[in-house]
């Protein structure tokens, strides 16, 4: 089995251009450096470096071998870095953007069983109704709905939210209930302004799948749809996590359920990974998927 400590060292050899000034960097002595790198070129049976009193040439193994070695070191510097990470007591401010309905009925409500169980971290929560760069605006991890694009992102599914189609009871008393899904034409309909996609429902109609409605009110957020739906403005669509009391407690109704989709939207931890994921944030996302998992669908 090769010795970590002579790749360390035919690494060094190459990087400092010379036996003396690798010897320098690792505290060792010349000799020492150079008896190391007889001992990995026998072992491999190849010679690496050719040796003039003037220069050091890599010789085609050599260049072979100094490319995996590079990737070998760096692995194990990276895992010993996680190793660290994870013995390290999370502590310091996690940052989290999210809508604002998804920080009001997904993550204020578990806030404060984490900050009981993490007492050194502290949380910093802003909202933004739209994906947004999480270097601008300083966050470490973003939850988002639905369907991600940005591929320089990791993620993380915390679950997923079942959409329903849904009516205060006040106003299916003055306008009626749907029974069949052309009758929504009739009907008053509270959309989104953006994106379009919110617009279609989870409706079969004959063999269309999704029915696109023309709403007579829109908003950008769904926490204001909510309210409009409880204020009898119309019928809406909207996800379980923001409906989920409404409907426990009669405040909202299901509606055309004989025609219901079970489509359903992913909810996502979302952050820039670059080696292990700093502790604080770990713990966070990890706490958010477990405790999310008795409010989510798998």
């Amino acid at each position: 089995m090769l010795d970590v400590g002579a790749l360390i060292a035919f690494v060094a050899v190459i990087d400092t251009g010379s036996f003396s000034n690798a010897a320098e960097r690792l505290g060792q002595t010349p000799s020492g450096v150079s008896r190391t790198i007889s001992r990995l070129e026998q072992q491999l049976g190849m010679t690496l470096i050719h040796r003039t009193t003037r220069r050091l040439d890599l010789t085609e193994e050599g260049n072979w071998l100094l490319a995996r070695a590079r990737r070998i070191l760096a692995d194990l510097e990276e895992t010993e870095s996680q190793a660290a990470l994870a013995r390290a007591q999370p502590a310091g401010l996690v940052r989290v953007n999210a809508a604002t309905p998804t920080l009001d009925h997904l993550i204020a409500p578990q806030l404060a069983d984490f900050l009981d169980a993490y007492p050194q971290v502290q949380v910093e929560l802003t909202s933004g109704e739209t994906v947004v760069d999480l270097i601008e605006e300083k966050a470490d991890v973003a939850i988002r709905i639905g369907q991600l694009t940005d591929s320089t992102l990791n993620a993380r599914r915390l679950g997923r939210s079942r959409i329903r189609v849904l009516a205060a009871p006040g106003y299916l008393e003055r306008h009626g209930t749907p029974r069949q899904v052309e009758d929504l034409m009739k009907h008053r309909l509270v959309g989104f302004v953006a994106p379009a996609s919110l617009n279609t429902w989870p409706l079969r109609a004959g063999t269309e799948e999704g029915w696109r409605i023309a709403p007579h009110v829109t908003a950008t957020s769904g926490e204001t749809v909510r309210h409009l739906a409880l204020q009898g403005a119309g019928i809406v669509s909207l996800s379980d996590f923001l409906t989920r009391a409404d409907v426990a407690a009669g405040r909202l109704v299901p509606v055309l359920e004989e025609a219901a989709l079970p489509w359903t939207q992913p909810v996502w931890a979302v952050f820039y990974k670059q080696g292990a994921l700093a502790p604080r944030v770990k713990a966070l996302v990890d706490f958010l998927a477990d405790r999310l998992a008795g409010v989510l669908e798998p």
